[in-house]
């Protein structure tokens, strides 16, 4: 895994942003265990509370689960990673509306460029 972080925003929420998309993309599979925090916290280069934090936020959404002494995992809740999927599509879609309306093109103009560049 590869981290660049940005100084507008919080390391651990970047953390959090980043072990999402992980997960939708089946980097970590459903019920595969993640790395320790030690290891997350070498791997990244941040701290282990850092860390910690992300992978609390991770677990309070469902998205990862503790077994004592075993450490933890992603969800093997199917629905739930197909939700989360579908929430990330619709902020980059929402982005990329948010930016298209600031060039003054509407979502028709975009759908026949979108159709255009799919033609050729």
């Amino acid at each position: 895994m590869e981290f660049e972080f940005d100084d507008d925003k919080p390391i651990y929420k970047q953390l959090v942003e980043k072990l999402k998309l992980e997960i939708v993309l089946g980097h970590f599979q459903s019920g595969e265990k993640l790395p320790s925090v030690r290891e997350l916290s070498t791997m990244i280069c941040v701290n282990p509370n850092t860390i910690q934090r992300s992978l609390a936020e991770l677990e309070n959404e469902h998205l990862i689960y503790t077994k004592r002494t075993a450490g933890k995992f992603v969800t093997e809740d199917e629905n739930i990673i197909h939700q989360l999927k579908q929430e990330l599509a619709k902020d980059k879609i929402d982005s990329f509306v948010s930016d298209i309306e600031t060039l003054g093109l509407k979502i028709e103009d975009v759908i026949k460029l979108l159709k255009e560049r799919k033609n050729s």
